[in-house]
């Protein structure tokens, strides 16, 4: 008999975890959606058949949006995503490419059953989602670009002399290098060691491939983009009158804004102030009227 109320009160209770999660829409439910042969992994936050879709940069995971979610998941379904390769999600010895990239969001669209999404990519996210609205663009309602760039950086031979060194067996040490040139302007030491921790985990295959695929010229056609776009830039060189000129002949519907003081990071040093401007953008353009 004591055997079987001890089963009964795990049920119970394991019932009542189970609704909790469900009632808390800030719960992220993880998920996995179907690619050919590869599996890709995702977490989604609330309900609804349009989501806000949040997608990271080269060599990171879904958890570089930690402090997004909660913000957003009460006014729209959120979603972030492991691209493939990276994070939870699979990582063979194939060719990771912008246009696997938007495939796989595609995927992680169809298994969750969202028709209509705002993008948000940072870094070469910005060049995926780019491409997951050439590709699928009745999904796309709206795009938030994360300090990347609708233009092509550097050229072949500039890209190559970055990637060389990588290809190395020494890349742990070389690509820890470049990340601490990347990150050093932020004070947090924490959230330093967070980022390279996280970029140094992606396989090298990943990483290399990923870099190589960004200098496919199809992927920087200047090609007009219809739906409203969200520029959050770090203060830098490259963005400058002339970049901004280049961006709004390209978008029409554009809101820019380059901050001071931040880096490349900016979602994770400045989260508040990046989730406000988010939330203005979406009220701005009645995102937030599309929840069903």
């Amino acid at each position: 008999m004591w055997r079987k109320r001890i089963s009964l009160a795990i049920c119970l209770m394991s019932s009542i975890a189970v609704a909790s999660a469900a009632d808390d829409p800030a719960a992220g439910r993880s998920k996995f959606a179907q690619l050919d042969d590869l599996k890709i992994h995702y977490t989604d936050y609330g309900q609804g058949a349009a989501a806000l879709v949040f997608v990271h940069g080269w060599s990171c995971d879904e958890t570089v949006w930690k402090e997004q979610p909660s913000a957003f998941v009460r006014e729209l379904r959120t979603i972030t995503v492991d691209l493939p390769g990276h994070g939870q999600s699979d990582k063979p010895q194939i060719a990771y490419t912008m246009q696997l990239y938007a495939r796989a969001l595609d995927a992680v669209l169809r298994d969750a059953g969202v028709n209509s999404a705002v993008l948000v990519g940072h870094s070469n996210g910005a060049i995926v989602i780019r491409q997951f609205y050439r590709d699928f663009r009745a999904k796309a309602g709206g795009l938030i670009i994360v300090d990347g760039s609708l233009r092509q950086r550097a050229d072949a031979a500039a890209m190559e002399r970055f990637i060389a060194p990588l290809r190395g067996p020494d890349y742990p040490k070389t690509a820890a290098a470049a990340i601490d040139g990347m990150t050093r302007v932020i004070e947090d030491e924490e959230l330093r060691a967070r980022i390279k921790t996280t970029i140094l985990a992606t396989p090298q295959h990943v990483s290399i491939s990923e870099l190589e695929s960004t200098l496919d010229p199809d992927l920087w056609k200047p090609d007009a983009i219809d739906v409203p776009i969200l520029m959050l830039l770090a203060q830098q060189p490259m963005w400058n009158a002339d970049y901004e000129k280049f961006a709004r002949t390209l978008v029409p519907n554009l809101d820019y804004e380059v901050w001071d003081n931040v880096s490349h990071f900016l979602m994770m040093e400045r989260p508040e102030e990046f989730n406000a401007a988010v939330l203005k953008f979406l009220r701005k353009h009645l995102f937030l009227h599309e929840r069903s």
